[in-house]
């Protein structure tokens, strides 16, 4: 790989969310000051929501990481479970000990009881979904079911939910009115800029090791924020492709041959009419090509 060639220590721009390489751009700042604040104040229902790739997973750890003492945490990555297996998951990873044999009316109980019992404690516990557009709708009523447990001073669940815009979708249904009333703090994650395009980029590379001249300069920066409408993802793969390109012609700085290959390569990317013209060109001369070479041997 070209570790080497560019000085690095590690992968600049995996897809794996890694808080080492967190910036504080504004969107994901604000996003996180807002889950601490609704959490410190004990609210039920919190919501975080995004387009896919604008960094939601990175915000979700970046939060299980910096939670101060005092928190009970459930964290469900892979929230498509029924009521029943909802509820299994969250005694599991809130550290509830029971027998497999118990029904579910059982379960809620001694549920409730262990929350009550880590309420005496002086700790808050919270569940927090990822992906949650994914949940059933029965489990989202399960959700909201969880939250009617209470002290008279307290919630004794809190819940976050970090979802793609289809949550918002589905909780503005009537039939959903009830947990959307519930839900006391949110916020919307936004694409970058592309000046924090530019910075993001630099940044990444600096934190992976590199020393010395930029590698992207500002023109192919530009270049990446426009054709990956600022989704944190998408830079990621446009950025790692680049790289790739620049290395194998044997380059130290990504030029704008190398950015337009990386965004030709990528389907999501948003390619500008020029590039649009250079991929159909590149298309029918090498379809004269093959029928060059195929009406040559039929008259041979």
């Amino acid at each position: 790989m070209y570790l080497y060639h560019f000085g690095l220590r590690e992968l600049p721009f995996t897809l794996t969310p890694n808080t080492d390489f967190f910036l504080n751009l504004k969107p994901h700042v604000e996003a996180l000051q807002v889950l601490m604040t609704a959490l410190k104040q004990g609210e039920g229902f919190i919501k975080v929501t995004g387009e896919v790739g604008t960094g939601k997973t990175l915000i979700c750890r970046k939060l299980l990481n910096e939670l101060p003492q005092g928190f009970c945490v459930a964290y469900i990555p892979n929230p498509f479970l029924n009521p029943s297996e909802l509820r299994w998951a969250v005694a599991t990873e809130l550290g509830l000990k029971y027998s497999q044999n118990i029904d579910q009316q059982q379960l809620i109980q001694m549920l409730q009881q262990h929350l009550l019992n880590l309420s005496a404690q002086g700790k808050a516990v919270v569940v927090i979904l990822d992906e949650a557009q994914a949940l059933p709708d029965e489990s989202l009523e399960a959700l909201r079911l969880f939250t009617n447990l209470e002290t008279e001073r307290r919630k004794l669940l809190q819940v976050v939910l970090f979802g793609q815009p289809e949550l918002d979708q589905r909780l503005a249904s009537t039939k959903f009115r009830q947990l959307r009333q519930r839900i006391s703090f949110s916020y919307q994650l936004r694409s970058m800029t592309a000046a924090e395009v530019a910075h993001y980029i630099d940044y990444r590379i600096k934190v992976a090791g590199h020393q010395g001249k930029p590698v992207f300069l500002p023109n192919q920066a530009k270049k990446i924020a426009v054709a990956s409408r600022g989704v944190p993802r998408l830079v990621n793969i446009l950025c790692h492709k680049a790289l790739l390109l620049c290395f194998g012609g044997g380059q130290f700085q990504v030029s704008a041959k190398d950015v337009k290959g990386s965004i030709v390569d990528t389907i999501d990317a948003k390619q500008s009419p020029h590039l649009l013209w250079l991929v159909l060109g590149s298309i029918v001369v090498s379809s004269l090509i093959a029928l060059s070479i195929y009406l040559s041997g039929a008259n041979q």
